[in-house]
């Protein structure tokens, strides 16, 4: 089996690791607070807990922080006696259609929660949009750390770093074996012509998202178009899956306590989830810089396994194919184009005050020209 097309993935965008700043109007008291600002807040403390206290979420004052690298769907850690938990909202508007639906993402969570998939408990869902400014809902927080800049210490050796990865592809597998139609699922996204719509979909996207025309997005999206593979029978597919979006227990053996972000989730070609990882995978090898410098650099580090090793253990563990992984890959990369142009729009637009949005000016040209060298086996 030959995994070359992965070993040739290596992203290029060039910025700086920054985290997203608290805005004076991102937490208000009162309906009344936020309606002076010249934006709408994303927290508004009264109405909040009033909703946790009648779901028996704590007592007492609310202490929020935002936590995540806070760059689509917000994360809040909400403390208050007796409760530590996170809250899930949407960014501001404006807002894709159909993007960042954390009600469709509490779906999916309670879903799987009695699955082997590794997952947090929905502990509230609120569908009503008057309460903070936007839906929302609350689950538990699971202890763990997010490994992105650093490994937990009892975990930074060359053994436990291959366990990390051996431990992100087992879960992954468990994730594409769930029989998502017994986990009530039907309907939650369209079994057959997954790859199709995402095509389409991106591709309308890419006409709301754009600052500029970019000629290689036109032509990865012909490529994808003219070399698509046939699909293997559908699974839940979790649409963003990488080291920086799950959570690992501190101690040894490593151990991956859950999985987050669901909120690209659906059915569909489960390849499309191992063709993300490989994007946002560092080997050592790789030049410096890029994406992957801001979202998982530390897999560099001695043990970790190569992209080939984590496909090569999927490969055996799911006992699909991986011929096509090089399709996959361009379609990741694709696909963060159209993504990473939507969040510099947002911050050119001013509806987010994260810096680390606004640099994605150049970085998403050097991400396109990226996707065109790999669909043509550059």
């Amino acid at each position: 089996m030959r995994h070359l097309s992965a070993e040739k993935v290596a992203v290029f965008v060039r910025f700086d690791a920054v985290s997203a700043p608290i805005a004076p109007d991102d937490i208000v008291q009162t309906p009344a607070d936020g309606e002076a600002n010249s934006r709408p807040p994303l927290l508004v403390l009264e109405p909040l807990q009033a909703f946790l206290d009648e779901h028996g979420i704590g007592e007492g004052e609310i202490h929020a922080n935002p936590i995540g690298e806070g760059h689509s769907n917000i994360t809040y850690l909400i403390e208050r006696d007796g409760a530590e938990v996170v809250l899930r909202r949407p960014p501001r508007p404006p807002l894709p259609p159909s993007a960042h639906d954390v009600l469709r993402e509490a779906r999916l969570l309670r879903a799987l929660r009695p699955t082997p998939a590794r997952v947090p408990q929905v502990l509230a869902v609120c569908e009503d949009p008057d309460t903070i400014g936007a839906p929302f809902y609350v689950m538990e927080r699971v202890a763990g750390e997010v490994i992105v800049a650093s490994v937990p210490a009892a975990l930074d050796t060359p053994e436990q770093r291959g366990k990390i990865g051996e431990q992100l592809i087992d879960a992954l597998v468990e994730i594409h074996d769930v029989d998502w139609r017994a986990a009530g699922l039907e309907g939650f996204g369209k079994p057959t012509g997954y790859l199709e719509r995402q095509l389409r979909r991106f591709g309308g996207l890419w006409e709301l998202n754009k600052t500029r025309e970019i000629a290689a997005v036109e032509s990865v999206g012909r490529w994808l178009g003219e070399n698509m593979p046939s699909s293997g029978p559908a699974t839940i597919v979790h649409g963003d899956y990488r080291l920086g979006n799950t959570l690992f227990a501190s101690q040894a053996p490593a151990h991956l306590a859950a999985v987050l972000d669901w909120e690209m989730a659906t059915i569909g070609d489960p390849l499309a989830d191992i063709g993300y990882l490989c994007m946002m995978w560092s080997e050592a090898s790789d030049p410096a810089g890029g994406l992957r410098e801001h979202l998982g650099k530390v897999t560099r580090a001695e043990g970790f396994p190569t992209r080939a090793e984590l496909i090569a253990r999927y490969e055996e563990r799911s006992g699909r194919s991986m011929s096509n992984v090089r399709w996959y890959t361009t379609l990741a990369l694709w696909k963060s184009v159209v993504f990473m142009e939507g969040n510099y729009k947002r911050a050119i637009a001013g509806t987010t005050d994260d810096p680390y949005l606004k640099q994605f000016g150049e970085g998403v040209l050097e991400l396109a020209s990226q996707a065109e060298q790999v669909a043509h086996g550059a």
